[in-house]
């Protein structure tokens, strides 16, 4: 079953909703990084916020990057989301799992509370917009929510889960996000109240075989559905791009690499892939700088 994320409107487009079930994407992010279920779980539900605001992006390569550090065991979280549906996103420490006594999963802790939440948007221009706000619990839903409300001032209701299997695989993970439009009605307020007060865990519906769609007309019978993507993990990292980075290093540092011998081995953050590049790439890097920059200054 394809991870989709549906989006619609409601009470006269009074009302914007979307439902994103993201478990195979989170699932693969969990492999990729070996990840605990706390740890699993605090990385998900980021890139299910994340993945839900580039649904609502133009372009294919404009990108929502959406970063948390809340100085808890987890370190910094940091995930990328494509307006063509592409996710990638990493965590500082893979290896964390806390209980709460329910049994439950305990993000606040895993995550910490005394940080930010930080949301860029990057539209392939030269400026990009970037808000900050303080992490309010933790659990990273409440934290979009308030991000929402004072970066963006959209009153919002953001629910955003991930359901662990014993053996430390996704069983689901997904998420809903209900926005008041600006000059909502009363009547459109009360309609939200009314369904956020009734909502049930994401990963609850998404786990007992609901689609998003499904999901959405839950609590708005009546929605009208604008539209859907696909979403997928999706890293995009390659040789060529790391053999870019090495090229803008300094001459000097090129230099000394190629003196140790060694060559360098560099692996992504996001996906785990290990790129090596010999002495010979290095001589080969650093002689086409040279050319570069004897070319711009001719």
């Amino acid at each position: 079953m394809k991870d989709e994320i549906v989006i619609a409107q409601a009470f006269s487009k009074e009302i914007r909703i979307h439902a994103a079930r993201m478990t195979g994407t989170v699932e693969q992010a969990r492999i990729a990084h070996h990840c605990m279920p706390s740890s699993a779980a605090a990385l998900g539900r980021t890139m299910t916020a994340a993945a839900i605001m580039a649904s609502d992006l133009k372009n294919e390569d404009e990108k929502i990057v959406a970063v948390i550090n809340g100085h808890g065991p987890a370190g910094t979280i940091l995930v990328q989301a494509k307006g063509n549906g592409d996710v990638r996103g990493f965590i500082s420490d893979p290896s964390v799992y806390y209980a709460r006594e329910d049994g439950h999963l305990d993000v606040a802790r895993t995550v910490g509370t005394d940080g930010t939440l930080t949301v860029i948007r990057d539209m392939g221009l030269k400026d990009t917009f970037s808000g900050v706000v303080k992490l309010q619990s933790g659990e990273i839903g409440e934290d979009f929510t308030y991000y929402f409300t004072v970066s963006e001032q959209t009153p919002s209701a953001v629910s955003v889960g991930v359901l662990v299997d014993p053996d430390g695989s996704v069983i689901a993970a997904g998420g809903l996000i209900i926005q008041l439009m600006p000059n909502a009605s009363e009547e459109a307020v009360t309609l939200c109240e009314k369904a956020v007060a009734s909502l049930r865990p994401a990963t609850d519906l998404i786990s007992e075989g609901y689609s998003p769609e499904e999901i959405i007309r839950m609590y708005f019978p009546d929605a009208e559905i604008l539209g859907s993507r696909d979403v997928r993990w999706h890293c995009g990292c390659s040789r060529e791009h790391y053999r870019k980075a090495l090229s803008v290093l300094q001459d000097a540092d090129l230099e000394e690499m190629i003196e140790d011998g060694k060559g360098a081995e560099i692996t992504c953050q996001f996906c785990g892939n290990t790129y090596f590049f010999n002495t010979e790439d290095l001589k080969e890097i650093l002689e086409n700088k040279r050319a570069e920059d004897r070319q711009s200054l001719s």
